[in-house]
């Protein structure tokens, strides 16, 4: 057994909590971003074969849900072992009463905008009548700037993926809820990490973990980075900031601007364009998805390094879900036609962040 010892630091405040959503440091999210991240490491080398992939994860990282030869289920072990130092609380009880706002042409507010903060982290947070600002709706978040010794223990035969899949999650790991719209970024801190000025497009790991667009929308899961030709999907800021607020307010302004290049434009109910980027969406519910979810493909980052904060956008693109299709019970020459043109959705979304002037592709 190899052991490897990292300081995890966040740069964002994160919405971590416990079962009873009272912020504190927990290892069980950092397990399942270590599984996730693993996924896209291992998909190719398993054929991109879901069962094959799962299967070899059910048994480095444990499982009870295995079928043997005869066809009974069987239990493992996790061989990766993981503990965090502290399992401290959270400190922030109350959010910074100073906002970036952004502009949203669909809302109808003041002619100062919305809170940047509250339009990506809705749900943690919630609108403050009182101040007029963003407030944390329970317990307590851990604050930018926490951190907690992450140690990890794994089968030597696994070193390489194990180090490949924690430089991935320094590089684009969040944790928490919103995570995916960048709360709870983090860095890892340790020997061996490349820094983010040596993530290219070059690169041989990037290289080697894209694939296509087109190709990853025949599947229904996350397991690649997706390439147009050959520029990877994955953008920075083309200039750094001075703190990890501002950063929110470039990526807010980034989700504004490619969500509205998809405008709904039938009736209730109706499968649209812009369902296929995340789902629900307020006040656009469709047909048979009252309960469904389809989480953000397009995911934010918070980065530091040298004292400077910048944004990083990737997307890890897959079709439709099967559940979402099987649960649909509208029009089903919409559902065909949406299906249909998921390639040209996504191709106009990564135009629009093309088109950020603080984004640039790596």
């Amino acid at each position: 057994m190899q052991m490897a010892k990292y300081t995890v630091r966040f740069i964002t405040p994160a919405f971590l909590g416990d079962a009873e959503q009272r912020g504190a440091w927990r290892a069980p999210p950092f397990k399942a971003l270590m599984r996730q991240w693993w996924r896209v490491f291992a998909a190719k080398e398993h054929g991109y074969d879901h069962k094959k992939l799962r299967e070899a994860e059910g048994r480095l990282f444990g499982h009870a849900w295995l079928d043997g030869e005869q066809g009974k289920s069987w239990a493992m072990r996790s061989q990766v072992l993981i503990r965090l130092d502290s399992w401290n609380p959270g400190t922030l009880q109350s959010w910074p009463t100073k906002e970036p706002r952004v502009v949203h042409p669909e809302v109808e507010v003041a002619r100062n905008g919305i809170g940047a903060h509250l339009y990506l982290g809705y749900g943690p947070l919630n609108f403050d009548k009182k101040t007029k600002g963003s407030r944390l709706v329970v317990g307590a978040a851990l604050d930018r700037d926490a951190k907690a010794q992450l140690t990890i223990c794994y089968p030597e035969c696994h070193s390489k993926a194990i180090r490949t899949t924690m430089q991935l999650m320094h590089w684009f790991g969040t944790a928490g809820g919103r995570s995916r719209n960048g709360w709870g970024s983090f860095i890892l801190e340790g020997e061996g990490f490349r820094g983010f000025d040596s993530l290219k497009s070059a690169d041989p790991l990037i290289e080697e973990l894209s694939r296509p667009v087109g190709k990853c929308l025949e599947a229904d899961w996350p397991h690649a980075i997706g390439k147009e030709e050959k520029s990877v999907l994955i953008w920075k800021s083309k200039k750094s900031c001075g703190s990890w607020s501002e950063v929110v307010k470039e990526l807010a302004e980034a989700k504004i601007l490619f969500r509205t290049a998809l405008p709904f434009n039938g009736p209730k109910g109706r499968l649209e364009d812009r369902h296929i980027v995340a789902y629900p969406v307020t006040n656009h519910a469709v047909n048979g998805w009252q309960q469904g979810r389809l989480a953000n493909q397009i995911r934010f980052k918070v980065a530091r390094q040298n004292d400077q904060y910048f944004g990083i956008i990737y997307h890890l693109p897959c079709r439709l879900p099967d559940s979402l299709i099987k649960d649909f019970n509208g029009n089903l020459s919409d559902l065909k036609a949406v299906q249909a043109k998921e390639l040209k959705i996504w191709q106009r979304v990564h135009k629009k962040i093309d088109q950020n002037n603080s984004f640039e592709r790596i």
